[in-house]
């Protein structure tokens, strides 16, 4: 009783330091971690001063001299992108091609989850995920080598409209029809790993619910909508949410890898600009000004999110 009272009256400081006396080893352990994370996560942001300077390369000895020895010129740089005729182009394609992707991609997953969890063949079901998953891991490289050969002008799909009589169609340089081919292929890149998400929390229903509603008569379509679907309802508005709040990244790889000139009108998205702008350019401060604006408000975003979804779904990121 003694030892327990003494415990109690130890200030949160002592228990602290009682704590890491006793587990020293774990805490070493985390050393890697924090390393990686100030060194890659956290001295990169002093760099999001280039986005307040008129950054000059040449104006130290070395990147960090020219940094500081960089003139201030306040928000000059986030007035121009704000003003120029781009920034309408730029944030209205990276809009467009996520809600694109929103409304034809977003409800797939649920619906690939649904159809597996159906199935009560482990072999068959085991390989229909397998290939469902594989192209997850390809690059972005390989899966444009992949739909080049079927859709450039030569490829296999032309080469067959062809063989029918029809005409050629442009599929990569066309603007009509390129953000048609960004979703699907998106769509068949991501679409199985996605549904993961989606089969965990098929797991957490209580098979007792399947059992009771076997008993009362329900059919395999009646058990889907009134057991399946309310059982992932909470992990549906989560990743809806998630995804509503990261609406400004529509996907940079799969652009920058994809997308040409012929359809810069309706392909160059803020990431892509970023890029080409800040690297191709050498216009750092620029580049670096255009990625806080987009940062700035995936983080609103998210936060806006996260409170919906604890207010009307009891669920939340923190």
């Amino acid at each position: 009783m003694k030892r327990e009272r003494s415990k109690k009256l130890l200030s949160p400081q002592k228990n602290f330091w009682t704590y890491f006396l006793q587990n020293w080893e774990l805490y070493c352990m985390c050393i890697p971690g924090l390393l990686f994370l100030f060194l890659y996560k956290f001295s990169p942001l002093y760099g999001l001063t280039l986005a307040f300077k008129d950054y000059n390369l040449f104006a130290g000895s070395n990147l960090l001299d020219s940094l500081n020895k960089s003139p201030w010129v306040g928000f000059a740089h986030f007035s121009r992108i704000f003003s120029s005729p781009q920034f309408s182009r730029l944030l209205s394609n990276t809009i467009i091609i996520s809600i694109y992707k929103l409304v034809f991609l977003f409800p797939i997953p649920i619906i690939l989850a649904v159809l597996l969890n159906e199935m009560h063949a482990p072999r068959y079901k085991k390989i229909v995920q397998t290939v469902m998953y594989l192209p997850h891991f390809l690059s972005w490289v390989i899966i444009y080598g992949v739909f080049f050969s079927l859709l450039s002008s030569n490829g296999i799909v032309n080469t067959y409209i062809q063989g029918l009589g029809g005409n050629s169609i442009q599929f990569l340089s066309n603007p009509k029809i390129f953000r048609s081919v960004l979703v699907f292929t998106e769509g068949w890149k991501e679409v199985g790993w996605s549904c993961i998400i989606y089969l965990g929390a098929l797991t957490s229903i209580d098979p007792a619910l399947y059992e009771a509603a076997t008993i009362d008569g329900a059919s395999r379509f009646q058990k889907i909508k009134f057991v399946t679907i309310p059982g992932i309802l909470s992990s549906i508005a989560m990743m809806l949410l998630l995804r509503v709040g990261n609406i400004l990244q529509a996907g940079f790889e799969q652009i920058l890898v994809m997308y040409n000139p012929a359809v810069y009108s309706v392909s160059d998205i803020i990431q892509t600009y970023v890029y080409r702008v800040g690297l191709g350019q050498m216009d750092f401060s620029t580049g670096t000004a255009m990625g806080m604006f987009e940062s700035v408000v995936g983080f609103i975003l998210i936060i806006i999110c996260n409170k919906i979804s604890r207010k009307f779904f009891e669920r939340s990121l923190w």
